[in-house]
Protein backbone atom coordinates (compact mmCIF):
# COMPACT_ATOMS: atom_id res chain seq x y z
CA UNK A 1 0.00 0.00 0.00
CA UNK A 2 1.48 3.35 -0.98
CA UNK A 3 1.84 6.14 1.54
CA UNK A 4 -0.81 8.81 1.65
CA UNK A 5 -0.04 11.60 -0.78
CA UNK A 6 1.42 14.76 0.69
CA UNK A 7 0.67 18.33 -0.19
CA UNK A 8 3.25 18.36 -2.94
CA UNK A 9 1.70 15.28 -4.56
CA UNK A 10 -1.80 16.70 -4.41
CA UNK A 11 -0.60 19.98 -5.88
CA UNK A 12 1.20 18.13 -8.67
CA UNK A 13 -1.93 16.21 -9.61
CA UNK A 14 -3.88 19.44 -9.98
CA UNK A 15 -1.55 20.76 -12.68
CA UNK A 16 -0.03 19.62 -15.92
CA UNK A 17 3.49 20.24 -14.63
CA UNK A 18 4.48 16.55 -14.27
CA UNK A 19 3.41 15.50 -17.76
CA UNK A 20 4.50 18.80 -19.28
CA UNK A 21 7.95 18.47 -17.74
CA UNK A 22 8.49 14.95 -19.05
CA UNK A 23 7.24 15.91 -22.50
CA UNK A 24 9.47 19.00 -22.54
CA UNK A 25 12.53 16.92 -21.65
CA UNK A 26 11.61 14.43 -24.36
CA UNK A 27 11.12 17.24 -26.86
CA UNK A 28 14.51 18.90 -26.39
CA UNK A 29 16.54 15.68 -26.26
CA UNK A 30 14.77 14.19 -29.28
CA UNK A 31 15.14 17.44 -31.22
CA UNK A 32 18.87 17.38 -30.58
CA UNK A 33 19.04 13.77 -31.71
CA UNK A 34 17.18 14.62 -34.93
CA UNK A 35 19.56 17.52 -35.59
CA UNK A 36 22.48 15.14 -35.11
CA UNK A 37 20.84 12.60 -37.44
CA UNK A 38 21.32 15.12 -40.25
CA UNK A 39 24.63 16.63 -39.14
CA UNK A 40 26.62 13.54 -38.19
CA UNK A 41 26.08 11.42 -41.34
CA UNK A 42 26.70 14.47 -43.53
CA UNK A 43 29.89 15.27 -41.62
CA UNK A 44 31.19 11.72 -42.16
CA UNK A 45 30.07 11.57 -45.79
CA UNK A 46 31.70 14.83 -46.84
CA UNK A 47 34.90 14.28 -44.87
CA UNK A 48 35.45 10.65 -45.90
CA UNK A 49 33.40 10.34 -49.09
CA UNK A 50 32.48 6.80 -47.99
CA UNK A 51 28.94 5.45 -47.61
CA UNK A 52 30.43 2.43 -45.82
CA UNK A 53 32.10 4.58 -43.16
CA UNK A 54 28.91 6.59 -42.78
CA UNK A 55 27.06 3.36 -42.06
CA UNK A 56 29.81 2.27 -39.66
CA UNK A 57 29.34 5.43 -37.58
CA UNK A 58 25.62 4.71 -37.32
CA UNK A 59 26.44 1.12 -36.30
CA UNK A 60 28.82 2.27 -33.57
CA UNK A 61 26.23 4.63 -32.11
CA UNK A 62 23.21 2.35 -32.18
CA UNK A 63 24.83 -0.92 -31.06
CA UNK A 64 25.67 0.43 -27.57
CA UNK A 65 22.28 2.14 -27.51
CA UNK A 66 20.46 -1.16 -27.93
CA UNK A 67 22.75 -3.31 -25.77
CA UNK A 68 23.01 -0.93 -22.81
CA UNK A 69 19.29 -0.15 -22.93
CA UNK A 70 18.46 -3.87 -22.79
CA UNK A 71 20.34 -4.37 -19.53
CA UNK A 72 19.48 -1.13 -17.71
CA UNK A 73 15.76 -1.83 -17.26
CA UNK A 74 16.17 -3.41 -13.80
CA UNK A 75 18.40 -0.50 -12.74
CA UNK A 76 15.79 2.02 -13.85
CA UNK A 77 13.19 0.15 -11.80
CA UNK A 78 15.48 0.04 -8.77
CA UNK A 79 17.17 3.47 -8.87
CA UNK A 80 14.26 5.38 -10.37
CA UNK A 81 13.92 6.88 -13.86
CA UNK A 82 14.51 10.48 -12.79
CA UNK A 83 18.08 9.95 -11.63
CA UNK A 84 18.92 7.78 -14.63
CA UNK A 85 17.48 10.34 -17.07
CA UNK A 86 19.33 13.47 -15.95
CA UNK A 87 22.70 11.74 -15.44
CA UNK A 88 22.70 9.98 -18.82
CA UNK A 89 21.58 13.15 -20.64
CA UNK A 90 24.50 14.97 -19.04
CA UNK A 91 26.88 12.24 -20.22
CA UNK A 92 25.45 12.43 -23.76
CA UNK A 93 25.89 16.21 -23.79
CA UNK A 94 29.54 15.91 -22.76
CA UNK A 95 30.36 13.30 -25.40
CA UNK A 96 28.50 15.20 -28.14
CA UNK A 97 30.32 18.44 -27.34
CA UNK A 98 33.68 16.66 -27.45
CA UNK A 99 33.33 15.81 -31.16
CA UNK A 100 33.40 19.38 -32.55
CA UNK A 101 35.93 20.41 -29.91
CA UNK A 102 38.45 17.74 -30.96
CA UNK A 103 37.82 18.41 -34.65
CA UNK A 104 38.51 22.11 -34.14
CA UNK A 105 41.78 21.20 -32.40
CA UNK A 106 42.61 18.80 -35.27
CA UNK A 107 42.70 15.89 -32.84
CA UNK A 108 39.65 13.95 -34.08
CA UNK A 109 40.59 10.67 -35.73
CA UNK A 110 38.03 8.29 -37.19
CA UNK A 111 38.52 5.64 -34.45
CA UNK A 112 38.11 8.35 -31.81
CA UNK A 113 34.92 9.53 -33.52
CA UNK A 114 33.58 5.97 -33.39
CA UNK A 115 34.38 5.78 -29.67
CA UNK A 116 32.58 9.06 -28.95
CA UNK A 117 29.43 8.18 -30.88
CA UNK A 118 29.44 4.80 -29.09
CA UNK A 119 29.49 6.66 -25.77
CA UNK A 120 26.61 8.87 -26.92
CA UNK A 121 24.60 5.81 -27.88
CA UNK A 122 25.37 4.02 -24.61
CA UNK A 123 24.11 7.02 -22.61
CA UNK A 124 21.11 7.74 -24.83
CA UNK A 125 19.59 4.27 -24.39
CA UNK A 126 18.96 4.45 -20.63
CA UNK A 127 18.05 8.15 -20.89
CA UNK A 128 15.33 7.54 -23.47
CA UNK A 129 14.02 4.56 -21.49
CA UNK A 130 13.86 6.55 -18.25
CA UNK A 131 11.76 9.30 -19.83
CA UNK A 132 9.38 6.72 -21.32
CA UNK A 133 9.00 5.05 -17.92
CA UNK A 134 7.93 8.34 -16.32
CA UNK A 135 5.01 8.89 -18.73
CA UNK A 136 2.38 6.80 -16.83
CA UNK A 137 3.23 8.41 -13.48
CA UNK A 138 3.25 11.87 -15.06
CA UNK A 139 -0.14 11.23 -16.67
CA UNK A 140 -1.57 10.03 -13.35
CA UNK A 141 -0.23 13.03 -11.43
CA UNK A 142 -1.54 15.43 -14.09
CA UNK A 143 -4.96 13.78 -14.27
CA UNK A 144 -4.60 12.98 -17.99
CA UNK A 145 -6.08 9.75 -19.44
CA UNK A 146 -3.41 7.25 -20.40
CA UNK A 147 -4.30 7.01 -24.08
CA UNK A 148 -4.28 10.78 -24.36
CA UNK A 149 -0.87 10.88 -22.66
CA UNK A 150 0.51 8.36 -25.16
CA UNK A 151 -0.98 10.44 -27.95
CA UNK A 152 0.72 13.57 -26.60
CA UNK A 153 3.97 11.63 -26.34
CA UNK A 154 3.56 10.73 -30.00
CA UNK A 155 2.92 14.38 -30.86
CA UNK A 156 6.08 15.35 -28.98
CA UNK A 157 8.15 12.78 -30.86
CA UNK A 158 6.76 13.93 -34.17
CA UNK A 159 7.29 17.62 -33.37
CA UNK A 160 10.91 16.79 -32.66
CA UNK A 161 11.03 14.97 -35.98
CA UNK A 162 9.70 18.13 -37.64
CA UNK A 163 11.85 20.76 -35.97
CA UNK A 164 15.02 18.70 -35.67
CA UNK A 165 15.61 17.84 -39.36
CA UNK A 166 14.69 21.37 -40.48
CA UNK A 167 17.09 22.89 -37.96
CA UNK A 168 19.72 20.30 -38.78
CA UNK A 169 19.49 20.84 -42.52
CA UNK A 170 19.63 24.62 -42.16
CA UNK A 171 22.53 24.53 -39.70
CA UNK A 172 24.53 22.14 -41.87
CA UNK A 173 23.91 24.25 -44.98
CA UNK A 174 24.66 27.62 -43.39
CA UNK A 175 27.18 26.86 -40.67
CA UNK A 176 28.48 23.35 -41.29
CA UNK A 177 27.71 19.96 -39.69
CA UNK A 178 29.74 20.56 -36.52
CA UNK A 179 27.33 23.32 -35.49
CA UNK A 180 24.57 20.73 -35.51
CA UNK A 181 26.57 18.58 -33.11
CA UNK A 182 27.02 21.54 -30.75
CA UNK A 183 23.25 22.10 -30.79
CA UNK A 184 22.74 18.39 -30.04
CA UNK A 185 24.98 18.71 -26.97
CA UNK A 186 23.05 21.77 -25.79
CA UNK A 187 19.71 19.96 -26.15
CA UNK A 188 20.92 17.04 -24.03
CA UNK A 189 22.15 19.44 -21.36
CA UNK A 190 18.79 21.24 -21.30
CA UNK A 191 16.93 17.93 -21.04
CA UNK A 192 19.08 17.00 -18.04
CA UNK A 193 18.22 20.30 -16.32
CA UNK A 194 14.48 19.88 -16.93
CA UNK A 195 14.39 16.37 -15.47
CA UNK A 196 16.72 17.15 -12.59
CA UNK A 197 15.26 20.47 -11.47
CA UNK A 198 11.87 21.22 -13.06
CA UNK A 199 9.78 18.15 -12.18
CA UNK A 200 7.79 18.03 -8.91
CA UNK A 201 9.52 16.62 -5.86
CA UNK A 202 8.84 12.96 -5.24
CA UNK A 203 8.32 12.16 -8.91
CA UNK A 204 10.35 9.62 -10.86
CA UNK A 205 11.54 7.53 -7.95
CA UNK A 206 11.66 3.73 -7.90
CA UNK A 207 8.37 1.86 -7.51
CA UNK A 208 8.46 -0.60 -4.61
CA UNK A 209 8.09 -4.27 -5.42
CA UNK A 210 4.59 -5.15 -4.23
CA UNK A 211 4.88 -8.89 -4.86
CA UNK A 212 7.56 -9.70 -2.23
CA UNK A 213 6.51 -11.03 1.20
CA UNK A 214 6.96 -8.68 4.14
CA UNK A 215 10.52 -8.77 5.38
CA UNK A 216 11.82 -10.58 2.30
CA UNK A 217 15.09 -9.49 0.73
CA UNK A 218 14.78 -7.09 -2.19
CA UNK A 219 15.21 -8.97 -5.50
CA UNK A 220 18.61 -8.64 -7.13
CA UNK A 221 19.48 -7.39 -10.60
CA UNK A 222 19.38 -10.72 -12.42
CA UNK A 223 16.13 -11.77 -10.77
CA UNK A 224 14.53 -8.50 -11.91
CA UNK A 225 15.94 -9.01 -15.39
CA UNK A 226 14.61 -12.59 -15.50
CA UNK A 227 11.15 -11.49 -14.37
CA UNK A 228 10.98 -9.03 -17.25
CA UNK A 229 12.13 -11.66 -19.73
CA UNK A 230 9.63 -14.22 -18.42
CA UNK A 231 6.77 -11.73 -18.62
CA UNK A 232 7.62 -10.70 -22.16
CA UNK A 233 8.03 -14.31 -23.30
CA UNK A 234 4.43 -15.02 -22.23
CA UNK A 235 2.98 -12.12 -24.24
CA UNK A 236 2.60 -13.44 -27.80
CA UNK A 237 1.09 -10.21 -29.14
CA UNK A 238 3.96 -8.13 -27.76
CA UNK A 239 6.54 -10.53 -29.20
CA UNK A 240 4.91 -10.36 -32.63
CA UNK A 241 4.88 -6.56 -32.47
CA UNK A 242 8.56 -6.56 -31.49
CA UNK A 243 9.60 -8.78 -34.40
CA UNK A 244 7.71 -6.71 -36.97
CA UNK A 245 8.83 -3.36 -35.60
CA UNK A 246 12.38 -4.69 -35.34
CA UNK A 247 12.50 -5.38 -39.08
CA UNK A 248 10.94 -2.05 -40.03
CA UNK A 249 13.29 -0.20 -37.66
CA UNK A 250 16.25 -1.85 -39.40
CA UNK A 251 14.95 -0.65 -42.77
CA UNK A 252 14.22 2.84 -41.46
CA UNK A 253 17.69 3.12 -39.92
CA UNK A 254 19.38 2.31 -43.21
CA UNK A 255 17.07 4.75 -44.99
CA UNK A 256 17.77 7.64 -42.62
CA UNK A 257 21.48 7.24 -41.95
CA UNK A 258 22.71 6.21 -45.42
CA UNK A 259 20.12 6.17 -48.20
CA UNK A 260 18.82 9.70 -47.61
CA UNK A 261 22.29 11.34 -47.45
CA UNK A 262 23.44 9.45 -50.55
CA UNK A 263 20.24 10.41 -52.40
CA UNK A 264 20.70 14.06 -51.37
CA UNK A 265 24.26 14.08 -52.68
CA UNK A 266 23.56 12.21 -55.95
CA UNK A 267 20.44 14.26 -56.72
CA UNK A 268 22.35 17.47 -55.88
CA UNK A 269 19.55 18.51 -53.52
CA UNK A 270 22.05 18.70 -50.65
CA UNK A 271 21.51 18.56 -46.89
CA UNK A 272 18.71 21.12 -47.10
CA UNK A 273 16.57 18.49 -48.83
CA UNK A 274 17.25 16.02 -46.01
CA UNK A 275 15.99 18.54 -43.48
CA UNK A 276 13.04 19.56 -45.64
CA UNK A 277 11.80 16.01 -46.26
CA UNK A 278 12.22 15.16 -42.59
CA UNK A 279 10.33 18.25 -41.51
CA UNK A 280 7.47 17.68 -43.94
CA UNK A 281 7.16 14.10 -42.77
CA UNK A 282 7.38 15.19 -39.15
CA UNK A 283 4.76 17.92 -39.54
CA UNK A 284 2.35 15.49 -41.15
CA UNK A 285 3.09 12.99 -38.38
CA UNK A 286 2.19 15.62 -35.79
CA UNK A 287 -1.20 15.91 -37.47
CA UNK A 288 -1.59 12.13 -37.45
CA UNK A 289 -0.61 11.93 -33.78
CA UNK A 290 -3.07 14.68 -32.84
CA UNK A 291 -5.87 12.88 -34.67
CA UNK A 292 -4.85 9.65 -32.93
CA UNK A 293 -4.82 11.36 -29.51
CA UNK A 294 -8.39 12.57 -30.03
CA UNK A 295 -9.96 9.61 -31.87
CA UNK A 296 -7.80 6.52 -31.25
CA UNK A 297 -10.01 5.22 -28.43
CA UNK A 298 -12.98 5.12 -30.84
CA UNK A 299 -11.23 3.36 -33.73
CA UNK A 300 -10.26 -0.25 -34.33
CA UNK A 301 -6.62 -0.35 -33.40
CA UNK A 302 -5.64 -3.09 -35.82
CA UNK A 303 -7.02 -1.28 -38.87
CA UNK A 304 -5.44 2.01 -37.84
CA UNK A 305 -2.10 0.36 -37.08
CA UNK A 306 -1.63 -1.49 -40.35
CA UNK A 307 -3.02 1.33 -42.47
CA UNK A 308 -0.48 3.59 -40.81
CA UNK A 309 2.35 1.20 -41.68
CA UNK A 310 1.10 0.88 -45.27
CA UNK A 311 1.43 4.65 -45.70
CA UNK A 312 4.55 5.16 -43.60
CA UNK A 313 6.81 2.47 -45.01
CA UNK A 314 7.32 1.47 -48.64
CA UNK A 315 6.19 4.70 -50.42
CA UNK A 316 9.13 6.79 -49.20
CA UNK A 317 11.63 4.19 -50.48
CA UNK A 318 9.95 3.94 -53.87
CA UNK A 319 9.61 7.67 -54.54
CA UNK A 320 13.37 8.14 -54.11
CA UNK A 321 14.11 5.12 -56.29
CA UNK A 322 12.29 6.63 -59.26
CA UNK A 323 14.24 9.92 -59.15
CA UNK A 324 11.07 11.98 -58.78
CA UNK A 325 11.20 15.79 -58.50
CA UNK A 326 11.50 17.22 -55.01
CA UNK A 327 7.85 18.35 -54.96
CA UNK A 328 6.63 14.78 -55.51
CA UNK A 329 9.06 13.50 -52.88
CA UNK A 330 7.70 15.98 -50.34
CA UNK A 331 4.10 14.99 -51.12
CA UNK A 332 4.83 11.30 -50.56
CA UNK A 333 6.75 12.03 -47.36
CA UNK A 334 3.77 14.03 -46.09
CA UNK A 335 1.44 11.06 -46.65
CA UNK A 336 3.97 8.72 -45.02
CA UNK A 337 4.30 11.03 -42.04
CA UNK A 338 0.55 11.22 -41.50
CA UNK A 339 0.35 7.42 -41.42
CA UNK A 340 3.33 7.17 -39.09
CA UNK A 341 1.65 9.54 -36.63
CA UNK A 342 -0.90 6.85 -35.72
CA UNK A 343 1.61 4.11 -34.91
CA UNK A 344 3.16 4.95 -31.56
CA UNK A 345 -0.06 6.16 -29.87
CA UNK A 346 -1.69 2.82 -30.70
CA UNK A 347 1.39 0.85 -29.63
CA UNK A 348 1.73 2.85 -26.44
CA UNK A 349 -1.92 2.33 -25.44
CA UNK A 350 -1.71 -1.44 -26.04
CA UNK A 351 1.51 -1.81 -24.08
CA UNK A 352 0.38 0.40 -21.20
CA UNK A 353 -2.55 -1.98 -20.75
CA UNK A 354 -0.45 -5.11 -20.67
CA UNK A 355 2.60 -4.40 -18.49
CA UNK A 356 2.43 -3.81 -14.71
CA UNK A 357 4.08 -0.59 -13.64
CA UNK A 358 6.44 -2.30 -11.16
CA UNK A 359 7.97 -4.13 -14.17
CA UNK A 360 7.84 -1.19 -16.52
CA UNK A 361 11.57 -0.49 -16.73
CA UNK A 362 12.74 -4.04 -17.31
CA UNK A 363 9.97 -5.05 -19.74
CA UNK A 364 10.17 -1.73 -21.59
CA UNK A 365 13.95 -2.01 -21.86
CA UNK A 366 13.80 -5.55 -23.24
CA UNK A 367 10.97 -4.75 -25.64
CA UNK A 368 12.59 -1.59 -26.94
CA UNK A 369 16.01 -3.19 -27.26
CA UNK A 370 14.72 -6.19 -29.17
CA UNK A 371 12.68 -3.92 -31.45
CA UNK A 372 15.75 -1.73 -32.00
CA UNK A 373 18.20 -4.62 -32.35
CA UNK A 374 18.33 -4.26 -36.12
CA UNK A 375 18.95 -0.51 -36.11
CA UNK A 376 22.74 -0.75 -35.72
CA UNK A 377 22.85 -3.13 -38.68
CA UNK A 378 20.55 -0.94 -40.79
CA UNK A 379 23.12 1.72 -41.58
CA UNK A 380 25.92 -0.82 -41.95
CA UNK A 381 23.96 -3.03 -44.36
CA UNK A 382 22.71 -0.02 -46.33
CA UNK A 383 26.20 1.42 -46.64
CA UNK A 384 27.73 -1.82 -47.92
CA UNK A 385 24.76 -2.46 -50.23
CA UNK A 386 24.91 1.01 -51.80
CA UNK A 387 28.66 0.69 -52.32
CA UNK A 388 28.15 -2.69 -54.03
CA UNK A 389 24.86 -2.32 -55.93
CA UNK A 390 24.10 1.39 -56.21
CA UNK A 391 21.32 3.47 -54.67
CA UNK A 392 18.27 2.56 -56.79
CA UNK A 393 18.36 -1.27 -56.34
CA UNK A 394 18.77 -0.85 -52.59
CA UNK A 395 15.80 1.55 -52.40
CA UNK A 396 13.60 -0.84 -54.38
CA UNK A 397 14.60 -3.81 -52.24
CA UNK A 398 13.99 -1.82 -49.05
CA UNK A 399 10.52 -0.75 -50.15
CA UNK A 400 9.56 -4.32 -51.08
CA UNK A 401 10.87 -5.69 -47.77
CA UNK A 402 8.91 -3.06 -45.83
CA UNK A 403 5.66 -3.87 -47.65
CA UNK A 404 6.01 -7.63 -47.22
CA UNK A 405 7.00 -7.43 -43.56
CA UNK A 406 4.03 -5.36 -42.45
CA UNK A 407 1.43 -7.11 -44.59
CA UNK A 408 2.48 -10.72 -44.00
CA UNK A 409 2.77 -10.17 -40.26
CA UNK A 410 -0.79 -8.84 -40.17
CA UNK A 411 -2.09 -12.32 -41.05
CA UNK A 412 -1.07 -13.78 -37.69
CA UNK A 413 -4.04 -14.54 -35.36
CA UNK A 414 -2.71 -12.86 -32.21
CA UNK A 415 -3.28 -9.42 -33.74
CA UNK A 416 -6.96 -9.80 -32.83
CA UNK A 417 -5.96 -9.12 -29.21
CA UNK A 418 -4.98 -5.58 -30.21
CA UNK A 419 -8.66 -4.61 -30.58
CA UNK A 420 -9.62 -5.53 -27.04
CA UNK A 421 -8.13 -4.41 -23.73
CA UNK A 422 -6.53 -7.18 -21.74
CA UNK A 423 -3.39 -9.14 -21.21
CA UNK A 424 -1.71 -9.89 -17.95
CA UNK A 425 -0.86 -6.26 -17.29
CA UNK A 426 -4.56 -5.40 -17.48
CA UNK A 427 -5.51 -8.26 -15.20
CA UNK A 428 -2.82 -7.40 -12.65
CA UNK A 429 -3.65 -3.69 -12.52
CA UNK A 430 -3.94 -2.58 -8.93
CA UNK A 431 -6.74 -0.48 -7.47
CA UNK A 432 -6.29 3.25 -7.82
CA UNK A 433 -5.77 3.79 -4.12
CA UNK A 434 -2.48 1.89 -3.96
CA UNK A 435 -0.85 4.21 -6.45
CA UNK A 436 -0.23 1.66 -9.20
CA UNK A 437 -0.65 2.17 -12.92
CA UNK A 438 0.69 0.29 -15.89
CA UNK A 439 2.93 1.24 -18.72
CA UNK A 440 5.51 0.38 -21.35
CA UNK A 441 6.77 1.95 -24.48
CA UNK A 442 7.84 0.56 -27.82
CA UNK A 443 8.57 3.00 -30.59
CA UNK A 444 8.19 2.39 -34.30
Amino acid sequence: MADSPGADDISSRRSLRPLGGVLAAMAVSLTGTRVSAVALPWFVLVTTGSATQTGLVAFCEMTPYVVVKAFTGPLVDRIGPRAVSWTTDLASATAAATVPLLHTLDLLTFPLLLALVALIGAARGPGDLAKEVMVPEAAERSGVPLERATGLTGVTERLASTIGPAAGGSLVTLLGPLTGLVVNAGCFALGSVIIGLALPRGMGHAVEEDSSPAGAAEPGYWRRFGEGFTFLRGELLLLTVIVMVGITNLLDAGFTTVLMPVWARESENGPTAIGLTGSVMGAAAVGGSLVAAVTAHRLRRRVVFFTGFLLAGAPKFLILAFDAPLGAVLAVFAVSGFGAGFLNPVLGAVLFERVPRRMLGRVGALGDSLAWAGIPLGGLIAGVSVASLGLMPVLLAGGAAYFLTTNLTALRPEWREMDRPGGRGHQERQPEENGQSTGANLTA
